[in-house]
């Protein structure tokens, strides 16, 4: 179980990139268009006083059950060990132990 202040950061990550996702997105748009070099300092400054974890790649992916960061199975939002547990218990479809 992974500690309850990681857990919050990142829904606190979650919910920034979210509030601040279309203003960025708008800034960039405009650094692109804008030719004149004095406005786009302006506008880039303006992109830097916008919070560092409303990026989107300081998100980082966590199993829903546990909380773990590691060892992450993307098709299921659930790290390897839950994975392997449930997949014993036969509560998710489709998978089976394999044997050779």
């Amino acid at each position: 179980m992974a500690k309850k202040s990681m857990i919050q950061r990142e829904m606190k990550r979650k919910k920034l990139f979210l509030k601040y996702y279309n203003k960025r997105d708008n800034i960039k748009k405009l650094i692109k268009i804008n030719k004149n070099f004095e406005k786009n300092i302006e506008l880039q400054q303006e992109l830097q006083k916008i919070p560092r974890n409303s990026l989107r790649c300081r998100k980082r992916n966590r199993c829903w059950m546990t909380g773990r960061s590691r060892g992450f199975y993307r098709d299921f939002g659930l790290s390897r060990h839950v994975l392997r547990e449930m997949a014993h218990e036969c509560l998710l479809p489709g998978i089976k132990k394999s044997s050779w």
